[in-house]
Protein backbone atom coordinates (compact mmCIF):
# COMPACT_ATOMS: atom_id res chain seq x y z
CA UNK A 1 0.00 0.00 0.00
CA UNK A 2 1.48 3.36 -1.04
CA UNK A 3 1.66 6.46 1.55
CA UNK A 4 -1.20 8.40 -0.70
CA UNK A 5 -3.67 4.86 -0.10
CA UNK A 6 -2.76 5.06 3.63
CA UNK A 7 -3.19 8.59 4.21
CA UNK A 8 -6.73 8.93 2.16
CA UNK A 9 -7.67 5.31 3.95
CA UNK A 10 -7.65 7.11 7.34
CA UNK A 11 -8.09 10.67 6.39
CA UNK A 12 -12.01 12.37 6.14
CA UNK A 13 -11.60 14.74 3.14
CA UNK A 14 -15.31 15.16 2.75
CA UNK A 15 -15.34 15.81 6.53
CA UNK A 16 -12.55 18.70 6.15
CA UNK A 17 -14.67 20.00 3.04
CA UNK A 18 -17.96 20.21 4.77
CA UNK A 19 -16.45 22.10 7.95
CA UNK A 20 -16.65 25.74 7.93
CA UNK A 21 -12.93 26.28 6.91
CA UNK A 22 -13.11 23.71 4.16
CA UNK A 23 -16.11 25.60 2.76
CA UNK A 24 -14.24 28.36 1.72
CA UNK A 25 -12.53 26.65 -0.47
CA UNK A 26 -15.26 24.58 -1.50
CA UNK A 27 -17.70 27.58 -2.26
CA UNK A 28 -14.70 29.24 -3.99
CA UNK A 29 -13.92 26.02 -6.68
CA UNK A 30 -17.68 25.99 -6.91
CA UNK A 31 -18.26 29.47 -8.58
CA UNK A 32 -15.49 29.16 -10.60
CA UNK A 33 -16.40 26.02 -11.94
CA UNK A 34 -20.01 27.18 -12.37
CA UNK A 35 -18.65 30.65 -14.07
CA UNK A 36 -16.84 27.74 -16.18
CA UNK A 37 -19.73 26.06 -17.80
CA UNK A 38 -21.22 29.52 -17.90
CA UNK A 39 -22.52 29.63 -21.63
CA UNK A 40 -20.81 26.03 -22.72
CA UNK A 41 -24.24 24.22 -24.47
CA UNK A 42 -24.30 20.84 -22.80
CA UNK A 43 -21.58 20.80 -21.17
CA UNK A 44 -18.97 17.56 -20.41
CA UNK A 45 -17.04 17.49 -17.17
CA UNK A 46 -14.18 15.15 -16.18
CA UNK A 47 -12.96 15.37 -13.00
CA UNK A 48 -9.49 13.52 -12.48
CA UNK A 49 -8.62 12.66 -9.04
CA UNK A 50 -12.13 12.90 -7.80
CA UNK A 51 -11.59 12.04 -4.17
CA UNK A 52 -14.71 10.98 -2.41
CA UNK A 53 -16.65 12.80 -5.22
CA UNK A 54 -17.56 16.35 -3.33
CA UNK A 55 -17.46 18.11 -6.64
CA UNK A 56 -18.03 15.07 -9.42
CA UNK A 57 -21.16 13.64 -7.36
CA UNK A 58 -22.60 17.88 -6.51
CA UNK A 59 -22.28 18.30 -10.18
CA UNK A 60 -23.62 15.25 -11.48
CA UNK A 61 -26.83 15.47 -9.39
CA UNK A 62 -27.10 19.20 -10.66
CA UNK A 63 -27.73 17.69 -14.22
CA UNK A 64 -24.08 17.41 -15.53
CA UNK A 65 -22.56 14.60 -17.54
CA UNK A 66 -19.52 13.76 -15.52
CA UNK A 67 -16.18 11.47 -15.84
CA UNK A 68 -14.96 11.07 -12.34
CA UNK A 69 -11.53 9.45 -12.04
CA UNK A 70 -9.71 8.97 -9.24
CA UNK A 71 -6.81 6.80 -7.93
CA UNK A 72 -7.70 5.46 -4.70
CA UNK A 73 -10.02 2.61 -4.36
CA UNK A 74 -11.60 3.67 -0.77
CA UNK A 75 -12.13 7.10 -2.16
CA UNK A 76 -14.18 5.55 -5.39
CA UNK A 77 -16.21 3.41 -2.88
CA UNK A 78 -17.49 6.30 -1.14
CA UNK A 79 -17.61 8.18 -4.59
CA UNK A 80 -20.12 5.59 -5.80
CA UNK A 81 -22.03 5.09 -2.70
CA UNK A 82 -23.37 8.48 -2.91
CA UNK A 83 -24.99 7.27 -6.26
CA UNK A 84 -28.72 6.44 -6.53
CA UNK A 85 -28.63 5.69 -10.63
CA UNK A 86 -30.08 8.71 -11.63
CA UNK A 87 -26.81 10.39 -12.32
CA UNK A 88 -25.50 11.19 -15.75
CA UNK A 89 -22.23 9.86 -14.34
CA UNK A 90 -19.09 7.44 -15.08
CA UNK A 91 -17.05 6.65 -12.01
CA UNK A 92 -13.86 4.63 -12.52
CA UNK A 93 -10.17 3.95 -11.27
CA UNK A 94 -7.41 5.52 -12.89
CA UNK A 95 -4.59 7.85 -13.05
CA UNK A 96 -3.87 11.66 -13.76
CA UNK A 97 -0.62 10.35 -15.36
CA UNK A 98 -2.77 7.86 -17.92
CA UNK A 99 -5.96 9.06 -19.24
CA UNK A 100 -5.61 6.53 -22.18
CA UNK A 101 -8.79 5.33 -21.52
CA UNK A 102 -10.08 8.58 -22.78
CA UNK A 103 -10.56 10.14 -26.04
CA UNK A 104 -9.27 13.19 -27.32
CA UNK A 105 -10.49 16.51 -26.98
CA UNK A 106 -13.83 15.21 -25.42
CA UNK A 107 -14.46 17.18 -22.49
CA UNK A 108 -15.34 20.65 -22.05
CA UNK A 109 -14.05 21.27 -18.74
CA UNK A 110 -11.37 19.28 -17.12
CA UNK A 111 -10.68 19.16 -13.49
CA UNK A 112 -7.29 18.41 -11.55
CA UNK A 113 -8.43 19.35 -7.88
CA UNK A 114 -5.84 17.16 -6.19
CA UNK A 115 -3.41 15.23 -8.41
CA UNK A 116 -0.73 18.16 -8.30
CA UNK A 117 -0.75 17.66 -4.64
CA UNK A 118 0.68 14.71 -5.02
CA UNK A 119 3.56 14.87 -7.79
CA UNK A 120 6.94 15.38 -6.50
CA UNK A 121 8.89 15.69 -10.01
CA UNK A 122 8.24 18.08 -12.83
CA UNK A 123 8.21 15.40 -15.31
CA UNK A 124 5.07 13.90 -13.73
CA UNK A 125 3.25 17.29 -13.14
CA UNK A 126 4.33 17.96 -16.76
CA UNK A 127 2.31 14.68 -17.90
CA UNK A 128 -0.56 15.18 -15.74
CA UNK A 129 -1.09 18.14 -17.05
CA UNK A 130 -0.40 17.05 -20.85
CA UNK A 131 -3.35 14.58 -20.20
CA UNK A 132 -5.52 17.00 -19.18
CA UNK A 133 -4.65 19.21 -22.16
CA UNK A 134 -5.23 16.48 -24.71
CA UNK A 135 -8.75 15.27 -23.48
CA UNK A 136 -10.13 18.83 -23.26
CA UNK A 137 -11.49 19.85 -26.13
CA UNK A 138 -10.00 23.49 -27.86
CA UNK A 139 -11.91 26.25 -26.27
CA UNK A 140 -12.61 24.34 -23.33
CA UNK A 141 -11.72 24.93 -19.72
CA UNK A 142 -8.83 22.81 -17.29
CA UNK A 143 -8.86 23.86 -13.72
CA UNK A 144 -6.02 23.18 -12.01
CA UNK A 145 -5.68 22.90 -7.72
CA UNK A 146 -2.19 23.46 -6.11
CA UNK A 147 -0.77 23.72 -2.12
CA UNK A 148 1.26 26.94 -1.85
CA UNK A 149 4.90 26.50 -0.62
CA UNK A 150 4.97 29.94 1.97
CA UNK A 151 1.67 29.18 3.87
CA UNK A 152 3.16 25.57 4.88
CA UNK A 153 6.55 27.52 5.54
CA UNK A 154 4.80 29.90 8.04
CA UNK A 155 2.58 27.60 9.46
CA UNK A 156 4.15 24.79 9.86
CA UNK A 157 8.11 25.06 10.09
CA UNK A 158 7.58 28.34 12.33
CA UNK A 159 4.09 27.52 13.20
CA UNK A 160 4.46 24.26 14.63
CA UNK A 161 7.97 24.70 15.42
CA UNK A 162 9.16 21.84 12.96
CA UNK A 163 12.05 24.23 11.65
CA UNK A 164 15.27 22.15 13.51
CA UNK A 165 13.28 18.69 12.11
CA UNK A 166 12.82 20.00 8.06
CA UNK A 167 16.38 21.26 8.49
CA UNK A 168 18.04 18.56 9.89
CA UNK A 169 16.26 16.28 7.02
CA UNK A 170 17.03 18.41 4.11
CA UNK A 171 13.55 19.51 3.48
CA UNK A 172 14.23 23.49 2.51
CA UNK A 173 16.42 25.47 -0.30
CA UNK A 174 18.34 27.83 1.05
CA UNK A 175 15.39 29.99 -0.48
CA UNK A 176 12.80 28.04 1.64
CA UNK A 177 11.34 26.03 -1.00
CA UNK A 178 9.91 22.88 0.78
CA UNK A 179 11.44 19.32 -0.95
CA UNK A 180 8.64 17.23 -0.51
CA UNK A 181 8.48 12.91 -1.34
CA UNK A 182 5.82 10.90 -1.58
CA UNK A 183 6.22 10.08 2.09
CA UNK A 184 5.43 13.86 2.83
CA UNK A 185 2.29 13.65 0.90
CA UNK A 186 2.16 16.63 -0.23
CA UNK A 187 4.10 18.75 -2.73
CA UNK A 188 4.37 22.46 -2.27
CA UNK A 189 4.99 25.13 -5.35
CA UNK A 190 5.14 29.08 -6.14
CA UNK A 191 3.29 30.99 -8.72
CA UNK A 192 6.44 31.07 -10.99
CA UNK A 193 6.09 27.00 -10.74
CA UNK A 194 2.82 26.72 -11.91
CA UNK A 195 3.38 29.67 -14.41
CA UNK A 196 6.53 27.06 -15.82
CA UNK A 197 4.63 24.42 -15.97
CA UNK A 198 1.87 26.55 -18.42
CA UNK A 199 4.32 27.85 -20.63
CA UNK A 200 4.45 23.98 -22.12
CA UNK A 201 1.27 23.69 -23.11
CA UNK A 202 -1.10 25.35 -25.74
CA UNK A 203 -3.30 27.01 -22.89
CA UNK A 204 -3.95 30.62 -22.01
CA UNK A 205 -4.50 31.51 -18.36
CA UNK A 206 -7.53 33.16 -17.96
CA UNK A 207 -7.24 33.30 -13.71
CA UNK A 208 -5.35 32.18 -10.94
CA UNK A 209 -7.44 32.50 -7.47
CA UNK A 210 -6.56 31.76 -3.77
CA UNK A 211 -9.00 29.38 -3.08
CA UNK A 212 -8.87 29.73 0.82
CA UNK A 213 -6.80 32.68 1.15
CA UNK A 214 -6.14 34.13 4.91
CA UNK A 215 -9.02 31.08 5.93
CA UNK A 216 -6.20 28.35 6.96
CA UNK A 217 -4.55 31.36 8.89
CA UNK A 218 -7.39 31.52 11.23
CA UNK A 219 -9.15 28.24 10.98
CA UNK A 220 -10.36 28.11 14.17
CA UNK A 221 -11.74 31.65 14.70
CA UNK A 222 -13.44 30.47 10.84
CA UNK A 223 -15.00 27.61 12.12
CA UNK A 224 -16.35 29.58 15.26
CA UNK A 225 -18.32 31.79 13.06
CA UNK A 226 -21.92 32.26 13.13
CA UNK A 227 -24.01 32.23 9.69
CA UNK A 228 -23.98 35.96 9.83
CA UNK A 229 -19.87 36.55 10.11
CA UNK A 230 -19.11 33.63 7.99
CA UNK A 231 -21.72 35.11 5.25
CA UNK A 232 -19.09 38.44 5.47
CA UNK A 233 -15.98 36.08 5.80
CA UNK A 234 -16.77 35.09 2.63
CA UNK A 235 -18.29 38.27 1.07
CA UNK A 236 -14.27 39.78 2.19
CA UNK A 237 -12.70 36.27 0.69
CA UNK A 238 -14.40 36.74 -2.89
CA UNK A 239 -13.43 40.29 -2.52
CA UNK A 240 -10.05 39.06 -2.31
CA UNK A 241 -9.44 35.81 -3.85
CA UNK A 242 -8.30 37.39 -7.39
CA UNK A 243 -5.85 39.83 -6.17
CA UNK A 244 -2.34 38.57 -7.39
CA UNK A 245 -0.56 40.29 -4.63
CA UNK A 246 -2.12 38.06 -2.44
CA UNK A 247 -2.19 34.64 -3.64
CA UNK A 248 1.48 33.10 -2.98
CA UNK A 249 -0.12 33.37 0.61
CA UNK A 250 -2.85 30.90 0.07
CA UNK A 251 -2.75 28.03 1.31
CA UNK A 252 -4.75 26.30 -1.92
CA UNK A 253 -4.91 28.15 -5.50
CA UNK A 254 -7.00 27.20 -8.35
CA UNK A 255 -5.50 27.83 -11.92
CA UNK A 256 -8.19 28.48 -14.78
CA UNK A 257 -6.64 27.25 -18.31
CA UNK A 258 -8.43 27.55 -21.40
CA UNK A 259 -7.01 25.39 -24.12
CA UNK A 260 -6.25 26.52 -26.86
Amino acid sequence: MSFLDTYYNNYDEEGRLLSRHGQVEYLTTMKYIQESLTGVSDPTILEVGAGTGRYSVTLAKQGYRVTAVELISHNLEVLKSKLDGSESIAAMQGNALDLSMLPNASFSLTMLLGPMYHLYTKEDKLRALSEAVRVTKPGGRILVAYCMNEPTVVQYVFGMNKLHEVMELNMLTPDWHCISEPKDLFELVRTEDIAALNAEFPVKRLKLVATDGATNYKREYVDAMDDATFAKWMDFHFATCERQDLIGASHHTLDILRRI
